[in-house]
């Protein structure tokens, strides 16, 4: 990398050299660590719950604590990246996530597990805003495009392989090393962050601390995506969903009555959605993510209940999707991303979608070859969506906001990832309530899917039309 880049300043040269690619490996490490960690653990709550004596509705907070850390944590990114320093905070984070996963190994009852999740959570929150933003900087709107179609991938693989790595865990060890697992990995990409990663300034003009947005946004959040959750589960308190929806969305409402009206820079900023590559970029986004962590619930639960899979060989037959993934980022949207224009892709990777999707409406005369080729298709459309939308807000956003942009980014992933899950959740329980066999419930559930992800093909049409390097 050249002199330019240790200082943090982005080189404008299209070459991805060994030195940069190895830098975008290294952040694209933590950010899939702490990715996996929020599904890996979902196969164990089983054996969390024999391990502590408790039903695993109890258990199940394990997973619900991490969740709402994540999203309280990640509003906060930006600022912290403006102030600290991108890499310091990512450090930082990393370092916080570890101390996480090792009081969580040591948790002695649901309690304190749940505790620690919580801190494992402030650390992973941070993760993927910051690692992008980092790269997103470092690199260049020359060379971002490609790299993101790297790193892009990434949020979209752990829903596959994360229960495929917690039940090939659970085989071979103890339920201590759902979370020792992340040690190694989080010091190795430490260490060669320090050697690879460049130092990035802090801002030398930081607006003040958005405190009332943070006591707004954080709470508003994690209330929201607790009560979608909780709607989403088989044991759910329907008077206690429906108000933290409510008092969720009524929090989310008054930050951005604040965050329209307030002279300074807020913790978010809503006002980037008057740019129309932005907001169709995050309908995109939105959706994509809605309709992949969506069939990754369903479609575990389905294999294990209608084709009578363990979880190891349901986890074991959803990964072709990430299979998919990674080949579409590497083969086709990494030589493509910065010749061919956005929309394209992006259209391209919904269709494939939606044809892919279609045949799981029938999932009962669908031999698991076929499932198998669907899950392909599946993935390589979904590679085509993340990268091609990421890199319409770096290169479009100015290089002093890129921590806010990757901020928001973020956030909606993980809200579209829980609202996906929540309300397909919440369809299936009803059709099965209503009538019919766990065949027709299920079909009637990935309608859905294939419903969101039509309106996300015509949203999609508003994304720009011309390449990024004619740009």
């Amino acid at each position: 990398m050249t002199a330019a880049a240790n200082t943090g300043e982005p080189v404008e040269s299209e070459r991805i050299d060994g030195r940069l690619l190895a830098m975008s490996l290294v952040l694209v490490l933590g950010t899939f660590m702490a990715s996996l960690d929020a599904t890996i653990v979902n196969v164990g709550l089983r054996t969390l719950g024999v391990e502590f004596g408790a039903a695993v509705t109890e258990v199940q907070w394990a997973s619900t604590a991490y969740l709402l850390a994540v999203v309280a944590a990640a509003p906060t990114s930006g600022w912290l990246a403006e102030r600290f320093g991108a890499r310091r905070v990512w450090l930082g984070a990393v370092a916080l996530f570890l101390v996480g996963s090792v009081a969580c190994a040591l948790a002695w009852s649901t309690t304190s597990l749940a505790v620690f999740r919580v801190l494992q959570g402030l650390g992973g929150g941070l993760l993927p805003p910051t690692g992008q933003a980092l790269l997103a900087r470092v690199a260049g709107k020359a060379r971002t495009g490609r790299l993101m179609s790297i790193v892009g991938v990434v949020p979209m693989l752990a829903p596959v392989f994360g229960p495929l790595a917690g039940g090939t865990l659970l085989r071979i060890a103890g339920w201590e090393w759902l979370f020792f697992v992340n040690v190694p990995i989080g010091l190795v990409a430490m260490l060669l962050a320090v050697w690879l990663v460049p130092r990035v300034p802090a801002s030398d003009d930081v607006s003040p601390f958005d405190l009332r947005g943070a006591v707004l946004l954080s709470p508003g959040l994690a209330a929201l995506i607790f009560g979608l959750t909780d709607l989403g589960s088989q044991d759910r308190n329907t008077v206690l969903a429906v108000t933290a929806v409510a008092v969720g969305a009524g929090l989310l409402a008054a930050f951005g009555v604040h965050a329209w009206r307030s002279d300074r820079v807020p913790l978010v900023d809503p006002r980037l959605l008057r740019t129309p590559p932005f907001s169709a970029a995050v309908l995109a986004l939105f959706v994509a993510a809605a309709s992949v962590f969506g069939t990754m619930f369903l479609l575990p639960m389905y294999l294990q209940t209608g084709r009578g899979l363990s979880a190891f060989e349901a986890g074991l037959m959803l990964a072709p999707q990430g299979i998919g993934a990674v080949a579409g980022s590497l083969l086709v949207v990494k030589p493509l991303i910065d010749r061919v224009p956005p929309r394209t892709l992006v259209l391209v990777g919904f269709v494939l979608i939606i044809a892919a999707t279609v045949p799981l409406t029938r999932l009962a005369d669908l031999p698991d070859e076929g499932l198998v080729a669907t899950l392909l298709v599946r993935g390589v459309g979904t590679s085509m969506i993340a990268s091609p939308v990421m890199n319409i807000v770096y290169s479009g956003v100015d290089r002093a906001l890129l921590p806010r942009a990757s901020s928001a980014l973020s956030l909606v992933n993980y809200v579209g990832g829980a609202v996906g899950t929540a309300g397909l959740a919440v369809l299936l329980e009803i059709r099965l309530a209503v009538g019919g066999d766990v065949d027709a419930a299920f079909a009637t559930a990935f309608w859905c899917v294939l419903g969101l992800c039509v309106l996300a093909l015509a949203g999609s049409w508003r994304l720009p039309k011309v390449s990024p390097r004619d740009r």
